[in-house]
Parts: C-alpha cells; sequence; structure tokens
C-alpha cells in the first residue's frame, strides 16, 4: 500500500486555488507523480481522506438529472457537492460527472485586491527594474521576508468555500470572528530560512519595535548564514518598514536593500513568503483548529522546520518568472500556469 503523501493537505489546497502541478511541484518539492495522484484521488473521492472500500460502478447520467442539476446550481451555485448529493439522492461521484458534463468548475471565493491604473504602471515599471538589477542568478542571494498573523481556528475549508460556475466569478468572503491568534515574523533565501520569530501577545507591529528584531534577530541570523557573501534583505512597503529611522538602519547595515520605493506595492505575488511559504505553513499547520496560541506555535514550527532547502530553491527560483509575469500583464493581476 503507497504511503499517503505529509503534503496531501497542501496540494489539495494549492489545487482547489487552480495552481498548476507544476508549480505545486516547485512550491513543496514535491515529485509531480504524487501531485498527480493526490489531484486523481481527491477528484475521484471528493476527499482528502483514504479510500474506504471499493468504489461503486458509475451510474447512467439522464437528460432529466442534467435538467434537475443545472437548475439546482442556478438556484444555489455555491453549495458544496457533497451537500448537493445528499439532499437530491444523486451519488455524489454521478453527481460530479453530471456537474463537469454541464462545463461548470468549482472556482475558490478569492479575495483580490483592485489596482488602480496607476499602480499596475508602477508595478510594471518595478518589477522591470528588478528583473535588470537581479539577473543572472542574483534573486539567489535575497533575503525575501515578512509577517503574517495566524489564528488558532482552522484554514477555511476550500471544497466548501466555492462557487460553481462556467467561468470564474471573482466572488469574495469574508469573516467577522476575532480567534486568539500570533503574529510571525520570518524569511527565507534559496539555500535558508530564518527561524519563526513570534511577537509578543498584545505587542503592535511599529518601526521600533520592528527595528529591534532587525537588530537583535534578523542581522545576527543573516551575519552568520551569509557570512563574507553578498545579499540582498528585502522588505514589503508596510508602515513599520519604511519609517525613515528603519530605511537609514537597513541602508547602513545590510549590504544591500531593496528599498520600500523600489519594491513593487500591493503585490504579495511577487514575495516568495506570500505567494508560497505562508500558504504552505497555514495549509499544513492550521488544517485543523488549535485549543490555544501555544499549540499553533508548535505545529507552525513544525512544518517550517520540514521546509527543504530544495523547496526553498524552487520557491525563490519563482521569483524572476513572476516579475515578467507582471510586467507581461502590464501591472495587473496575473496567473502563473
Amino acid at each position: 500500500m503507497v504511503k499517503p503523501s505529509c503534503h496531501r493537505s497542501a496540494i489539495i489546497t494549492f489545487h482547489l486555488q487552480r495552481i498548476s502541478a507544476r508549480e505545486i511541484h516547485q512550491r513543496l518539492g514535491v515529485h509531480r507523480s504524487v501531485i498527480y495522484r493526490t489531484i486523481k484521488r481527491y477528484r475521484e473521492l471528493g476527499t482528502e481522506d483514504d479510500r474506504s472500500g471499493r468504489g461503486r460502478h458509475a451510474t447512467v447520467v439522464t437528460t432529466a438529472d442534467l435538467r434537475r442539476v443545472r437548475e439546482r446550481i442556478r438556484r444555489q451555485p455555491s453549495q458544496s457537492a457533497r451537500k448537493m448529493s445528499r439532499e437530491m439522492g444523486i451519488n455524489e461521484s454521478s453527481l460530479r460527472r453530471i456537474i463537469r458534463k454541464l462545463g461548470l468548475k468549482a472556482y475558490k471565493k478569492n479575495k483580490c485586491q483592485k489596482l488602480t491604473d496607476a499602480q499596475k504602471e508602477k508595478r510594471k515599471e518595478r518589477s522591470r527594474e528588478l528583473l535588470r538589477r537581479f539577473g543572472n542568478g542574483r534573486h539567489l542571494r535575497i533575503l525575501f521576508t515578512d509577517e503574517k498573523l495566524f489564528t488558532v481556528e482552522q484554514v477555511v475549508n476550500k471544497q466548501n468555500d466555492r462557487v460553481y460556475a462556467v467561468s470564474n466569478p471573482h466572488a469574495t468572503v469574508g469573516r467577522s470572528s476575532h480567534p486568539d491568534s500570533v503574529m510571525v515574523f520570518a524569511g527565507i533565501t534559496a539555500d535558508g530560512k530564518t527561524p519563526l520569530w513570534f511577537v509578543p501577545e498584545g505587542t503592535k507591529v511599529n518601526s521600533q519595535n520592528y527595528l529591534e528584531l532587525l537588530k537583535d534577530k534578523l542581522l545576527p541570523w543573516a551575519n552568520s548564514h551569509f557570512g563574507s557573501r553578498f545579499w540582498t534583505f528585502q522588505q514589503d512597503g508596510a508602515p513599520a518598514h519604511r519609517s525613515t529611522t528603519v530605511q537609514q538602519w537597513c541602508k547602513e547595515n545590510f549590504p544591500d536593500v531593496i528599498a520600500f520605493n523600489e519594491w513593487p506595492a500591493c503585490s504579495p505575488d511577487l514575495n516568495p513568503m506570500d505567494y508560497s511559504v505562508w500558504e504552505v505553513l497555514e495549509a499544513e499547520a492550521c488544517s485543523k483548529p488549535h485549543r490555544s496560541v501555544d499549540s499553533l506555535k508548535r505545529a507552525l514550527e513544525k512544518v517550517w522546520d520540514k521546509l527543504s532547502e530544495r523547496y526553498l530553491r524552487a520557491t525563490v527560483d519563482a521569483f524572476p518568472e513572476r516579475l515578467k509575469a507582471c510586467v507581461e500583464a502590464n501591472g495587473g493581476i496575473f496567473e502563473i500556469h
């Protein structure tokens, strides 16, 4: 019996986000055969769980079935296939075949930042400049950093947080609860990763405590990791990052810095921490709810420790490709196929 992949949850999460097997391979460092097998099994069963027995023979799909399902989806496009199957009295696998026959796909509801024409132009210009600056493998010496807030809640079930349609409706979804949480700061480069640094509970990140973190934690780690090698520090344009004090200190203490007016604004799709690392941590560490912040921290550290150098290299290597995609999209939202 083939042992299930420990990355199963992350593979399914990325698959439901319409991320290609090629990019899943780059993000997780998992062999493509494992990715294809996991996705195939998910499509057949509609779940991440292991098979409980032999599958049933496919039932005949009638014209009446097609009409019933089409009308049901027209009225309730966000209902899960499992619930629809139960309420309509149709086998779930048959229902999924009907949905495919209708030419419908399940699209995850996405939050998507609306970009102005000025923001698009600036993204395009800065992406083009970063491509020139970090060509010929120089991107491999960038230390990408970011913060993210994690909560003790289970991540939204991507299987149920979808809508059936012929094309992506770009629906949005929000959450109003205020669960216990922890802010995490970390960074990766092509051949290493910092520790996860947790911001103390109740502390609001500002330029002062952010600078202390850079001085007391990030700089010692970077000096130890890079040694005499030249490297570049990257951060986004968050208010605490772009203060004059922080910007000046970074220029004086790091070999090279991507200044806040050089990094494309509104661009989580260009930072490896955002377009891959945080998603992997959330998909695996938050697949189940946690009873406490301490439990959440332990889960995050466990997943963080498992991130291989192969994965880090592949994730950072996607950076130039994404810059090119941003330029080709004229600074707009893009997809990597």
